[in-house]
């Protein structure tokens, strides 16, 4: 990549915009844009991936700038009506979706705009004219359930249960495992008084996700309509709990990655790391046998060794990630945090040691130092990164 060429860092962003490193796509379209401001496409996805990382108002300066420079952008309308509606900015929203159907765009931004628009106005209380707007895109595309769905429940809101009920059965044709649409049509069958198909309805929906408190409420009421209560009241009883969990749960982490789940990722490079070259130096030994006894579980030993390894050879930026490692397994973080960030000083391309001090940054609270670190290391080839990236930096 030639790093003066403004388009090498736009082409990259995309790239990284494709794996869900937003924060690195962010970094690669700053420096795009600081070579060529005058790129309209490179705001646009800038815009984008802040919206990703919920930086909504920094996310439609792009899109203005984006706009200021291709008017009749419809994809960038769009992607700020989309931004303002996260921002339960409605009305605003809707000007963006009218004016992305005004251009008569393609299909594919018809149907979004429709959609979207009907979003809006359903939050608006304006169910009859939603209705109108989801009728509309699903003539573009009819093979989206969802937009199904949110026509069913504009219907409910109207009480016009059978055409709700309709438009859940189409939902569910086309998705059959989208629990809302089950605890929809629920709601619509008891709403019309059919408790058996209701409770039937809220059993699929249990089923999908068993901790659904709606349906676990929607359930005990069609017992309770059904002279069931005993039934009633298991569920009811459950959903309550549900709403008011166990607070005296031990917490490892301040970050969202639970212990468990830290120790699988980090362990994950342990049975790839090794030494680069071997040789009669004895730091080499002492790191090799440190790494059998961590292998083995025997977590005292692997420190004691790693660390003559360290002090007979400082250099050796294996032997601190290793006891990093090590240290990390026995829940001493903050040092584990210091001898990864050695390793990375002695080896600045040491993409393993970025992912685990990523992983550990972020189980510390340090989503954002996380984040960097869990790209730099995906930047760098380690792709296991994208994974954790999607699910934890998005």
């Amino acid at each position: 990549m030639n790093p003066q060429n403004a388009q090498s860092y736009y082409n990259r962003g995309l790239a990284k915009q494709a794996l869900k490193d937003h924060r690195g796509a962010v970094l690669d379209f700053d420096k795009s844009i600081g070579m060529n401001s005058r790129e309209p496409l490179a705001y646009l996805y800038r815009g984008i991936s802040k919206s990703e990382q919920d930086e909504p108002r920094s996310a439609i300066q792009d899109f203005n700038r984006c706009i200021e420079l291709k008017p009749d952008d419809t994809y960038s309308y769009l992607q700020r009506g989309f931004t303002l509606t996260k921002l339960e900015e409605f009305e605003m929203a809707i000007s963006d979706f009218n004016r992305v159907i005004e251009l008569n765009s393609d299909k594919s931004s018809s149907y979004q705009a429709f959609f979207s628009r009907g979003l809006c106005k359903s939050k608006l209380g304006d169910f009859k004219n939603s209705i109108s707007d989801f009728s509309k895109s699903i003539d573009i595309n009819p093979k989206r359930s969802q937009t199904f769905s949110e026509r069913g429940f504009g219907y409910l809101q109207v009480g016009e249960f059978a055409k709700a009920i309709s438009d859940f059965d189409e939902a569910l044709e086309l998705n059959p495992n989208n629990g809302e649409s089950f605890y929809s049509r629920g709601f619509a069958k008891a709403k019309s008084g059919d408790y058996v198909g209701a409770k039937s309805d809220f059993d699929a929906a249990l089923k999908l996700n068993p901790s659904d408190i709606k349906a676990l409420y929607g359930r005990g009421f069609c017992y309770s309509k059904l002279n069931n209560q005993r039934n009633a009241i298991q569920d009811l009883d459950k959903a309550i709990s549900f709403n008011n969990p166990n607070l005296d749960s031990k917490v490892y982490y301040s970050g969202i990655i639970p212990e468990d789940k830290l120790t699988v990722l980090r362990n994950a490079v342990v049975e790839n790391i090794s030494i680069s070259s071997f040789s009669e130096n004895r730091s080499e030994a002492y790191y090799l046998r440190g790494l059998a006894h961590f292998k083995s579980g025997r977590n005292k030993d692997a420190l004691d060794d790693l660390t003559t390894a360290i002090d007979l050879r400082p250099g050796l930026a294996t032997a601190h990630f290793a006891r990093g490692l090590v240290r990390s397994s026995e829940g001493l973080q903050k040092e584990a945090m210091i001898d990864l960030t050695n390793a990375i000083d002695l080896n600045l391309f040491y993409k393993e040691a970025y992912y685990v001090r990523g992983l550990i940054g972020y189980a510390l609270g340090d989503s954002n130092a996380g984040c960097f670190d869990l790209s730099k290391s995906g930047e760098l080839g380690y792709v296991q990164a994208y994974d954790v990236i999607k699910d934890y930096c998005n």
